[in-house]
Order: C-alpha cells, then structure tokens, then sequence
C-alpha cells in the first residue's frame, strides 16, 4: 500500500478512533463476499447510509443505519461495531444489530415468497435446490 498511510499502524489498536470505509466494513460484516461486490452495491445505491447513496470511502460511524438490497431482500441494520477484519460469521454478527421492523418485514416477504409455492424459487435468480432442479429436469424430459 503505497497510499501514504504507512504511519497508521499503531493507530489499529484504538478502535474508538479507527476510520472503516463503508465497503470494508459490509465485506467484514459479510454482507458481501468479495469487496468488489460490496463496492458495486454501493455504487449501485443498493446501500444507503442513514437514508441517503453514498460513496464507496465513506467512513462508517457507530449508530449509523444501513439498508442493505441484497437479491430479494432489504436487510436494515444498525451499526453496533467497527471492524476490517473479516471473520467468522458469528463475529460477523456482532458489528451490527437487524432492526425490529426489518426482521418482521423480511419475514413477511419469506413467507409471501413461500406461498407462492416452488415457482418462486425458479423465477427469481437464487439457485434452485435439488428438489426443484429434479422437477426441472423432469418437466423438461416430459416435453421432448
């Protein structure tokens, strides 16, 4: 990193000071897999930071809101820690807390998801299960 920020080694260990970009912070929280995903959301604006786009060198402060359109869902979390280290999922969890209303909503909207029975699955562009990709397969062999 040739980036001038050399000097910031031993700033690591106070974490009350510690600047995190906004797409470090989501890679760490592991909401996405790479930080290139993470950076293409934002500049997507599928992430908004307390309401508003945002850039992808935003720093993230604690108690912020984030709303997050990942695939089908909006996940609307509170910042809770700063990290940009990414770990395991449960360590993951803890940089940040899921509010009320968008729990009850996402679960809403599983359960919409549900009702509409497997034709949900195929239409959308999450992976069908095996179960699905048998019942593919075989509506296909019935047309030939």
């Amino acid at each position: 990193m040739s980036d001038g920020t050399s000097h910031s080694h031993h700033t690591k260990a106070h974490h009350t000071d510690q600047k995190v970009r906004l797409d470090k912070w989501l890679w760490a929280a592991r909401f996405f897999k790479t930080r290139s995903l993470a950076k293409q959301a934002i500049e997507g604006g599928k992430v908004h930071y307390n309401g508003a786009r945002c850039k992808v060198s935003k720093d993230v402060e604690i108690g912020a809101q984030l709303t997050i359109r990942a695939g089908w869902d909006t996940v609307v979390v509170e910042i809770t820690a700063l990290s940009d280290q990414r770990r395991g999922a449960p360590e993951a969890r803890t940089l940040y807390r899921e509010t009320e209303d968008s729990v009850r909503e996402r679960q809403r909207r599983t359960a919409e998801r549900k009702a509409m029975g497997p034709a949900a699955g195929i239409l959308s562009n999450e992976r069908p299960t095996k179960k699905q990709r048998r019942q593919i397969h075989r509506f296909r062999e019935q047309q030939q």
